[in-house]
């Protein structure tokens, strides 16, 4: 009860600006001060220093820097597969199911938001999802904060849809709805080697300095109303495990894709798992 009232708090709270502040403290550059929060945040939320590149705080330039700091080669195993949709992430796996014709995804327990509204198109064109899989995956503060590919895909286009910026922790999620629709999101429409649609949601939240992808780089906050369409200048093919982007601070990645969930598959995922059959 006490964590659903603080989630719900943040509905008056200035989360944009408090976000916007956090962020100016991630990119300083002042040793003492960046080196002290990586110190605390690696002590508060138990790092696993061993996996990443770097071996302390002043290794890195920045907190955020180290927050979406690169993993060793070897910390995570890739094996390719045309057949099998791997996690794009680490993180822990908030809902999946199939994608029918009413179009509502799972949230939380009963909570269901509809997939035009997340995706900020038209019912026409979020309909040739139909049929497909949708996978939530949250990214706890410890977690590798990079995201990679599920599978392997053809950039078709990408959208920028300004909105709120409530924490996505299983809190919040369990406590406001249409929580995915309501926040910050980067949008974007792959095509796979069957030229089947596919899609992977980039979900900001409060505290979450930026999106990135490796295609447009940093995506500013935007409060307008309207969802930004980006122009695509140059054909972009990721294979399966490239790095598509990465978030500055934790949040929300869905992916939603022609494969069925694993039943085995729950909980706790690392990135390249299988989520799927």
């Amino acid at each position: 009860m006490f964590k659903s009232l603080l989630a719900r708090l943040q509905i008056v709270l200035p989360t944009m600006l408090l976000t916007r502040v956090a962020g100016v403290l991630a990119e300083s550059r002042i040793g003492w001060l960046k080196n002290t929060m990586i110190r605390l945040f690696s002590s508060a939320y138990a790092v696993n220093w061993e996996e990443t590149e770097a071996s302390e705080a002043n290794d890195f330039a920045s907190f955020n820097d180290f927050f979406c700091r690169p993993l060793r080669a070897d910390a995570r195993l890739l094996q390719r597969s045309a057949e099998q949709l791997l996690s794009p992430c680490d993180g822990l796996i908030g809902a999946c199911g199939r994608i029918d014709s009413s179009q509502q995804l799972l949230q939380a327990k009963h909570i269901t938001y509809p997939l035009p509204q997340l995706l900020g198109c038209p019912e026409e064109l979020s309909s040739s999802l139909s049929g497909h899989h949708y996978y939530t995956l949250y990214l706890a503060p410890h977690n590798y904060h990079r995201v990679h590919m599920p599978l392997a895909g053809r950039l078709q286009q990408c959208c920028h849809v300004p909105g709120r910026l409530f924490s996505v922790a299983p809190a919040s999620t369990t406590a406001l709805a249409g929580i995915f629709c309501r926040n910050e999101r980067v949008v974007c429409w792959f095509a796979d080697a069957q030229q089947r649609p596919w899609v992977m949601v980039l979900v900001g939240a409060m505290m979450v300095g930026s999106i990135a992808t490796v295609w447009h780089g940093r995506y500013g906050h935007r409060n307008g109303p309207a969802v930004q369409q980006e122009v695509l200048r140059q054909a972009v093919q990721l294979e399966q495990g490239d790095e598509m982007g990465r978030f500055l601070m934790g949040s929300t990645v869905i992916v939603l894709a022609p494969f069925a969930p694993n039943p085995a598959v729950s909980g706790s995922i690392r990135l390249h798992q299988p989520l799927s059959l």
